[in-house]
C-alpha cells in the first residue's frame, strides 16, 4: 500500500513539475510571438505606474496574451522598474520582448509639427491650436509671446525657423516655439557670420527682414539668390525696394487678394513704395534657404523683375527699365492669350 502511495505521489510530483515546466515554456514562447494588433496602437505608460499594471492594461486591450509571463520575465531580468513613462506606438508584428526593450529604452512616440516657409506668425499660431498633440497655453494672437520666451518688446514676426519639429506627448506650444526660436537664432547667427562682406546690411536683424521679403517673393528655390541679389542691389544704390509683399503685410486684413494703385500710394511703415530702406520688422517666417541666400546673394546687375510667361513660378530679371517694360508687356500678352484660350 505504501509503495502504491509513494508511486502515486511521485507521479503527481512529476506531473506538477512537467506542468510547471510546460507553463514556463509556453510563457517564454509567448514573449516572442507578435502582439495581437491589426494596426498601430498608441499606449501611455503613466508616470509611477507599476509594471504589473501596465501588463494588465495591455492584456485588457487584447495586446499581450500572457501578461504574467511578461511580468515574471521583466522582474527576473530586473527590467520592470526600468520602464520609462511616456506614450508608445506599438506596431503590428512587435513581440512582448521587443516592446519591453522599447519601454526600457524610453523609445517614446515622437509627434511632429511643421512650420511652413513664408507663414506669418498668425498662421503658425493657428496651426499650433489645431494640432491635437500640442498643449495649448497661448491666448488668441499671443500678445505676450516673446515675453514668455524671455524677449519682451521683440516683434514675434520672423522669429521662428520654418522646419519640422519632433516632440513628445504633452509638449506645450511655448516649449515648441522656444525650440523654433532657438533654431532661428542659430541659423541667423551662422548666416551673418558667413555673410558676403559687401552686404549693405547693418546687422543680423536687417538680414532677417530682407530674407523675409526674399522668401515671399520667391517662387522657385533656385531663384532665391538672384532675388536676394536684386533687392540688395536696389538697397545699395538707394532705390526703394518697391516690394509688393511688404505692402500686403502692412494692409493686414484689408488685403483681399489684389493690390490697387491707391494701396501703393498709401503711406505706412511697410509700404516700400513710399518709404526708403527696409520695413521695421520681418514680414514672414523666412526659411533657412532664404536666409542663406540673402547672406550670400547672387551678384546681379538686375534691378527689375516680373513673372515669367512660362507659368512655372520663375521670373524675368532686367537691368534697365526699358527691358523690364518689354518683359512686362510680354507677360501681359501671354496672360491675355491664356484668358482667350489661345496657346
Amino acid at each position: 500500500m505504501r509503495r502504491a502511495w509513494r508511486h502515486a505521489l511521485m507521479i503527481c510530483a512529476f506531473l506538477m513539475v512537467s506542468g510547471a515546466a510546460a507553463a514556463v515554456w509556453f510563457g517564454m514562447r509567448s514573449l516572442d510571438e507578435p502582439v495581437r494588433l491589426a494596426e498601430p496602437l498608441r499606449f501611455k505608460v503613466a508616470s509611477g505606474a507599476r509594471f504589473a499594471r501596465v501588463a494588465a492594461e495591455l492584456a485588457a486591450q487584447g495586446v499581450i496574451v500572457n501578461p504574467r509571463a511578461w511580468v515574471v520575465y521583466a522582474r527576473l531580468h530586473r527590467l520592470a522598474s526600468a520602464v520609462k513613462a511616456g506614450e508608445y506606438e506599438i506596431q503590428p508584428g512587435t513581440t512582448p520582448r521587443e516592446l519591453l526593450t522599447k519601454m526600457v529604452n524610453g523609445q517614446v512616440l515622437l509627434h511632429s509639427f511643421t512650420i511652413i516657409d513664408g507663414w506669418r506668425v498668425q498662421d503658425m499660431l493657428a496651426a499650433l491650436r489645431r494640432n491635437p498633440d500640442i498643449i495649448s497655453t497661448l491666448s488668441d494672437g499671443a500678445p505676450d509671446l516673446m515675453a514668455k520666451l524671455g524677449l519682451p518688446g521683440v516683434d514675434p514676426e520672423g522669429q521662428f525657423l520654418p522646419e519640422t519639429y519632433r516632440f513628445v506627448a504633452n509638449t506645450s506650444d511655448i516649449e515648441l516655439l522656444r525650440q523654433a526660436h532657438a533654431a532661428l537664432t542659430k541659423e541667423l547667427d551662422a548666416a551673418w557670420m558667413g555673410r558676403d562682406p559687401d552686404l549693405p546690411l547693418r546687422d543680423s536683424r536687417e538680414l532677417l527682414i530682407m530674407a523675409s521679403i526674399v522668401e515671399k517673393e520667391s517662387g522657385l528655390p533656385q531663384e532665391l539668390g538672384k532675388i536676394a541679389g536684386l533687392y540688395l542691389h536696389r538697397l545699395s544704390v538707394g532705390m526703394r525696394l518697391q516690394a509688393d509683399p511688404t505692402v500686403i503685410y502692412g494692409m493686414g486684413d484689408r488685403y483681399e487678394g489684389d493690390i490697387r494703385t491707391v494701396d501703393l500710394r498709401t503711406d505706412g511703415p511697410y509700404n516700400t513704395y513710399t518709404r526708403a530702406g527696409l520695413p521695421p520688422t520681418p514680414i514672414a517666417l523666412a526659411g533657412a534657404a532664404a536666409i542663406r541666400a540673402t547672406a550670400r546673394p547672387e551678384k546681379t546687375d538686375a534691378i527689375y523683375f516680373v513673372a515669367s510667361p512660362k507659368d512655372d513660378g520663375s521670373h524675368v530679371f532686367s537691368p534697365t527699365l526699358e527691358k523690364h517694360n518689354a518683359a512686362v508687356a510680354s507677360y501681359l500678352a501671354h496672360q491675355r492669350r491664356k484668358t482667350a484660350g489661345v496657346k
